[in-house]
């Protein structure tokens, strides 16, 4: 695909009290861009500072600048899911707003398009990683790769650019608990990652807390695939032959031997490990019984209190 002058590059950027990252970060778009046709579009994921303002600002003198804000905050995969149904590009590209994402690498992403590739995703890679970091990080990875039915590559992120095709199947779903990292790779259209460094952050703190971290994880598993219940089952069967074992054990010592079984030490232990089992088999069907339940809400994903776009 060769861009021409009537190509539209859209760039989604959600933004979450980021006020002094804002013009930053469309200045740099800009100075990198300065050849495409672009479509910057803002989503304030509900900030509590002067993100908005800042915002508003840029889009008042820059036409091609849109922005839409939430009344509240509804999270990182809602605003993406916001800007993905406004962008009218031929190419879409995500990236933060907190300047970890290079905007020196667009252009090499926009390069892999124009050579007929779908979706050109990218792979972080830390400087100055601590070694704790680094090993959640490979055991998060494992365990959603192990747990769910799609493939997520290590360190990847929503720092993406996707063909305006594969924008058009991401708008007709409208999933509560939507996951973009796992959504995309599963539709299944070609692919192509870049390597990148990531950038300090210019101003502020991360935003990712731990128990964010954590939910987002929980939701990634739970949203493409069914393996956790199934070993559910397969616990629930393995605990229920050793219950069994151990019974006809009891028995045996019982009526056959003279020892028989005193204490209530290894009784209680055995209830407690069955009952633990139990709980947290509970646990996960009600992970999944809860997201059914929500979704048979239908509530919006989203409430836009304010936008410039028509």
């Amino acid at each position: 695909m060769n861009l021409n002058k009537n190509n539209i590059i859209s760039i989604i950027i959600p933004s979450y009290n980021e006020e002094k990252n804002i013009n930053l970060l469309f200045e740099r778009i800009i100075d990198t861009l300065s050849d495409f046709k672009l479509e910057i579009i803002f989503i304030d994921d509900g900030s509590s500072d002067r993100t908005l303002f800042e915002i508003k600002k840029i889009a008042q003198v820059n036409s091609f600048v849109k922005f839409i804000s939430f009344s509240r905050n509804f999270g990182h995969q809602k605003a993406l899911m916001a800007g993905l149904k406004v962008a009218n590009g031929d190419a879409v590209i995500s990236m933060d707003a907190d300047m970890q994402h290079p905007v020196s690498i667009i252009p090499k992403l926009i390069e892999e398009w124009q050579k007929g590739v779908d979706i050109v995703y990218t792979i972080r890679q830390d400087k100055d990683l601590s070694f704790g970091k680094k090993i959640t990080s490979s055991v998060f990875y494992k365990i959603i790769n192990a747990l769910s039915d799609v493939e997520i590559k290590k360190g990847t992120a929503d720092f993406r650019l996707t063909d305006k095709k594969v924008v058009d199947e991401l708008k007709k779903m409208n999933e509560l608990h939507i996951f973009y990292r796992g959504l995309i790779p599963w539709m299944g259209f070609s692919s192509v990652g870049i390597e990148y460094l990531a950038e300090d952050r210019a101003y502020g703190t991360t935003k990712y807390t731990l128990k964010k971290m954590l939910n987002f994880a929980l939701d990634g598993i739970t949203s493409f695939s069914t393996k956790p219940l199934r070993i559910s089952i397969f616990t629930g069967v393995i605990i229920a032959f050793l219950a069994f074992i151990y019974g006809l054990f009891a028995i045996y010592a019982s009526l056959f031997t003279e020892h028989v079984i005193s204490g209530w030490a290894s009784t209680i232990s055995v209830i407690l490990f069955i009952g633990g089992i139990q709980l947290i088999i509970l646990g996960i069907i009600g992970e999944y019984v809860g997201k059914m339940y929500m979704e048979s809400k239908n509530r919006p994903n989203y409430i836009i209190k304010d936008s410039n776009i028509v």
